[in-house]
C-alpha cells in the first residue's frame, strides 16, 4: 500500500475547541490511500445511492422539553465560539440537505444521515459519490452534539471538524478542497445573502462547517418509554423491558460501555464516550501489517490522512489506533449512544451485525478469541434465549416517539430474522470459561 500523492497542504484554524480544515490542495479522485486498485476503481455499491432524502418534519430541530433530556450537560455541550441562533440552525438545516456541497450535486450530508431512519442510512457501510463504498458504518447524528468525540475512531474532537471532512474525502462528497464547496454555495444569490445574514461576511469554509455543526447540535432524541420509566411511569416499559435494564447492570454487562447511572461518566448518553476491542471481526484482518503500514504510511496527527485511511483502506479495521498509535487502542472504537439502536441496523462500526439479536449473540459468548487485544470487560455472558429476547426489548425502549411505528416494524422484521439466521450465535462459548487471550505479538 501506499499512502496517496501528499499535495495535501492542510491548513487548520484553531477556533476555541474547533480545529476546522479549510482547504486541502489535492484533486478529488488522487486523494485517496490507495490499496492496489486505481483511482477509478473504487469499490462500487452494487445498489446505487438513492435520492437525496427530503427535508421533512422530522428533520426539524428538536425540542428540550423532552423527558429525559439532560439540561445541564445539554448548555455544557453548546461551545462558546459558535453560539446557537435560529438562523444559524436553519441555514446548517438547507445545507445539510444540499448536494451542492458535493463534486457531482448528488450526495447530501443527508445522504448518509436520513432522518427517516435516525439520522442513519440503513448500510452496512456509507455510500458517496459515484456510489462508491465506505470502510465504516454511518453513525447517528442524533445526539452527537454529547459526544467526546467524533466519529467511530475520534478522530474529530467537534461537530465542526467532522462537518469538514466528509465534504473533501473522495469517497463520500469528492470535494478537492471544502473552498469547492463554498464556491458552489456562494454561486446562489440566497446562500450569498443568508451568510452575510446569519456572520456578517461572505461565504467561507469556517462558517460553512459552523452552520451544519449548529443544525447538528439541535438534534435531540430523548422521552422514550424508557426515559418515562425512569421518571416515575412503572408501566411506561413492560415486563420483558424491565428484566431487560436488571440484566443491563448486571449479568448482560452492558454498563460497562453503556453507563447510565455511573455520575463519572455521561449520564443519559448510554455510552462512556471511549474506545474499546469488542472483536468485531478482527480475526479476518491482519491487523499487525496494516498497523506497521499505518505507522509508515500515515503520519500521526495529519487528521486528512487519517480520514483517508479510515474510510477508504483496509487500515480502517485499525480504528482509533489510527488516531492515537497507542498499541492499547489497537482496533478498538467508540462505544455508541443505545438511543434509537433499534432503528439504526445495521450494527458495529463495520454493520457487520445485522440485527439486535446478533449484537446480543457476539457479546454472549465474550468474542475475541486470538485477538491479544480484546477489553477486559468482555467475556462470555452465559445469557440464555429469554435474556437476550429481554435485552432487545429493553433497547427497543430506548425509542424516541417520532420512530415508534418505525421500531415496531423494525423489531418484528429482526426477531423473525433472528429465528432462522444466527450468524453470530455459539452457546458453547457463551456458557463456558473465558478463553486465555494471547500475549500481543
Amino acid at each position: 500500500m501506499q499512502l496517496a500523492r501528499q499535495a495535501c497542504a492542510t491548513l487548520v484554524v484553531a477556533a476555541g475547541s474547533s480545529a476546522i480544515i479549510l482547504a486541502c490542495g489535492q484533486r478529488g479522485d488522487e486523494s485517496h490511500v490507495k490499496s492496489g486498485v486505481a483511482a477509478d476503481s473504487f469499490q462500487v455499491s452494487p445498489q446505487p445511492l438513492g435520492p437525496i432524502p427530503p427535508d421533512d418534519s422530522l428533520a426539524r430541530p428538536k425540542s428540550l422539553h423532552q423527558i429525559g433530556v439532560p439540561i445541564a450537560l445539554t448548555s455544557a455541550a453548546m461551545p462558546r465560539d459558535n453560539p446557537q441562533t435560529p438562523e444559524k440552525i436553519a441555514l446548517g438545516e438547507t445545507l445539510f440537505f444540499d448536494g451542492r456541497l458535493s463534486a457531482n450535486g448528488t450526495v447530501a450530508c443527508a445522504s448518509c444521515h436520513d432522518p427517516r431512519l435516525a439520522f442513519t442510512d440503513g448500510r452496512p457501510t456509507s455510500v458517496g459519490i459515484g456510489s462508491r463504498v465506505g470502510q465504516r458504518n454511518s453513525p447517528t447524528v442524533l445526539n452527537a452534539l454529547y459526544n467526546k468525540f467524533q466519529f467511530w475512531d475520534g478522530r474529530a474532537p467537534t461537530l465542526e471538524a467532522q462537518a469538514a471532512l466528509p465534504i473533501v474525502n473522495p469517497v463520500e462528497m469528492g470535494q478537492p478542497t471544502l473552498d469547492s464547496a463554498v464556491a458552489h454555495v456562494a454561486a446562489v444569490p440566497e446562500y450569498r445573502e443568508r451568510f452575510r445574514r446569519v456572520f456578517g461576511r461572505p461565504a467561507n469554509g469556517v462558517d460553512l462547517v459552523r452552520a451544519i455543526a449548529s443544525y447538528e447540535r439541535s438534534q435531540l432524541s430523548f422521552d422514550s418509554p424508557l426515559d418515562h420509566f425512569f421518571a416515575g411511569d412503572s408501566n411506561a416499559i413492560d415486563a420483558s423491558a424491565k428484566r431487560g435494564w436488571k440484566l443491563f447492570n448486571t449479568q448482560g454487562r452492558c454498563n460497562k460501555c453503556h453507563a447510565f447511572f455511573d455520575t463519572t461518566s455521561r449520564p443519559s448518553t448510554f455510552t462512556d464516550d471511549t474506545f474499546h476491542n469488542i472483536g468485531v471481526l478482527i480475526v479476518r484482518h491482519r491487523v499487525v501489517e496494516l498497523a506497521r503500514q499505518a505507522e509508515q504510511l500515515v503520519k500521526r496527527g495529519d487528521t486528512v490522512a487519517i480520514d483517508q485511511a479510515a474510510i477508504l483502506s483496509p487500515m480502517s479495521v485499525l480504528g482509533r489506533f489510527l488516531v492515537t498509535r497507542k498499541e492499547s487502542d489497537m482496533a478498538s472504537f467508540k462505544s455508541p449512544d443505545l438511543r434509537n439502536v433499534m432503528v439504526t441496523a445495521p450494527y458495529f462500526h463495520d454493520g457487520s451485525a445485522a440485527t439486535l439479536w446478533d449484537v446480543m449473540d457476539h457479546y454472549n459468548k465474550g468474542d475475541g478469541v486470538h485477538n491479544p487485544w480484546l477489553d477486559v470487560d468482555i467475556q462470555p455472558l452465559a445469557l440464555h434465549e429469554r435474556d437476550i429476547d429481554d435485552l432487545v426489548n429493553l433497547m427497543a425502549a430506548l425509542t424516541n416517539p417520532s420512530y415508534r411505528d418505525l421500531a415496531a416494524r423494525e423489531l418484528a422484521r429482526q426477531r423473525q430474522l433472528s429465528r432462522t439466521s444466527r450468524p453470530q450465535r455459539d452457546s458453547a462459548r457463551a456458557f463456558g470459561p473465558k478463553p486465555v487471550q494471547p500475549k500481543p505479538p
